[in-house]
């Protein structure tokens, strides 16, 4: 056997590499959402919003913003563009008079229904290879696997996560007479002092 021969029987790495994976579905999603949702008020966004909107009870901006893992200052635009059309609108919370709720409209839910049909032919050629069976099943692992993802929020301490993705520095095998490097000190935020005028 030619050590041509023997590279063409390996598995490529890159087939088993999980972002690899999660990047060409994501782009092939991307690319067909963008297209069918071209005239739709905020794009893929805003049909986002519009579904974290849709579902339970009106919620502030900045709960919408939290869940969907968007800016603030970009939801806001975002919801000016559904709100122009008068899919949603926007109201005062009782609870709290600064805060703003973010109401569907009638319209609004009538249009995200019909974006959610067009949507779902998308996800059924994305998913085409698959049976109905494997096709459910996939879903059922991804919304798995994306709450817990959302639950553990990593955003919020990136080095806490590479720090638990790395293997236990003692736990390595290490040649003989070498020594284990220490750990990277965790980086935690500098301290402002607040200057005196």
């Amino acid at each position: 056997m030619t050590a041509a021969t023997d590279a063409r029987d390996r598995p490529d790495p890159l087939d088993e590499d999980l972002g690899w994976m999660l990047g060409i579905v994501f782009r092939g999603y991307v690319r067909a959402a963008e297209h069918t949702l071209t005239d739709f008020p905020g794009g893929p966004r805003g049909y986002q919003v519009l579904t974290a909107a849709i579902n339970g009870p009106a919620r502030n901006q900045g709960a919408i913003a939290e869940e969907l893992g968007m800016d603030r200052t970009v939801l806001t635009y975002v919801i000016d563009d559904l709100e122009r059309p008068g899919l949603v609108a926007r109201r005062a919370d009782p609870a709290d008079r600064r805060s703003r709720l973010v109401d569907v409209t009638d319209v609004g839910r009538t249009a995200w229904e019909q974006q959610r049909r067009s949507l779902r032919q998308v996800e059924s050629h994305l998913l085409g290879t698959l049976s109905p069976a494997e096709s459910a099943t996939v879903r059922a692992l991804l919304q798995r696997v994306a709450c817990s993802a959302q639950a553990a929020d990593p955003l919020r301490d990136l080095c806490e996560v590479v720090a638990q993705a790395q293997p236990d520095l003692d736990s390595t095998p290490r040649p003989p007479g070498a020594s284990a490097s220490p750990a990277p000190a965790r980086r935690t935020p500098a301290t402002r002092t607040r200057r005196r005028d």
